[in-house]
């Protein structure tokens, strides 16, 4: 028997095509060796060319499901994903407290791909007020970070800028890992960690098919945690991973397909 199994969560939406959400997350868990757990915010419609529709849980359901999981295989870590409205929201945030959990990874889905907001503004405050402090670390893209600090983000000047602001907004308890991919050079992220700043530099990998890929990095992220590496190395553990998973070359669908998360495995 397995010992000390590492036991993880993720807390978002399902993709029924399996690249993103919580697919995508139970995928990378198991791709590290540990135990996934799944609290599912939202069922959604969708594949590799689009969402063709969403299915909320109710809060109280979401509630239920923390219960459970909580009060039975307490997790070493936790990775949140898409949740789509305030009172769910609030829910996680006030479970989270209560169960006082530690190694919080928040991916903020607030965009679409092409640029639409997916939060209504009163969520987004109960988002920014109640759920990403408590995070240990929040992983925005470039378009969820400007609408988080309202800065426009189109060079590195820029990412420390915005970054520093959010982690302002957020009481300074949360670090803030600011994904560049969305600009035109190398792919480059940045932690803004108390005061200081780790750039994260890594190849563009020439390959078109990417859905799921913030999924997949905070989930490893939390995958990382709960082994006990510290946050600098979590990210830089999980970007390898996550290039691994891009350059492996998974060609699927119609549309921009999915990661090949289980490269490293047989």
């Amino acid at each position: 028997m397995i010992a000390d199994v590492k036991k993880v969560l993720t807390i978002a939406g399902s993709d029924c095509s399996g690249g993103a959400g919580i697919q995508a997350d139970l995928k990378t868990i198991a791709a590290h060796g540990m135990y996934g757990m799944s609290a599912i915010t939202a069922l959604t419609a969708q594949n590799t060319t689009g969402v063709y529709g969403i299915m909320e849980a109710t809060p109280e359901f979401v509630a239920s499901q923390l219960d459970c999981i909580f009060n039975d295989i307490y997790p070493d870590s936790v990775k949140i994903g898409m949740v789509s409205n305030g009172r769910i929201i609030e829910v996680i945030a006030d479970k989270l407290s209560e169960y006082k959990v530690k190694n919080v990874v928040v991916d903020p889905v607030m965009v679409s791909t092409s640029g639409s907001k997916l939060l209504s503004e009163e969520a987004m405050d109960v988002l920014i007020s109640k759920l990403l402090p408590l995070g240990k670390v929040i992983t925005p893209n470039i378009p969820e970070a400007e609408v988080l600090c309202g800065i426009k983000i189109e060079n590195e000047d820029d990412m420390i800028n915005a970054a520093k602001e959010i982690y302002a907004k957020l009481r300074g308890e949360t670090a803030v890992l600011l994904k560049g991919g969305h600009l035109v050079n190398d792919a480059i992220d940045l932690l803004y960690d108390k005061d200081k700043m780790s750039w994260f530099k890594a190849e563009r990998i020439d390959n078109p098919n990417t859905h799921g890929t913030g999924c997949t990095l905070s989930s490893a992220i939390a995958c990382n945690l709960a082994k006990g590496y510290l946050l600098e190395e979590s990210i830089r553990n999980a970007k390898e991973y996550l290039t691994g998973a891009l350059k492996a070359g998974l060609n699927l669908g119609k549309g921009s397909g999915p990661l090949n998360h289980m490269y490293r495995i047989g």
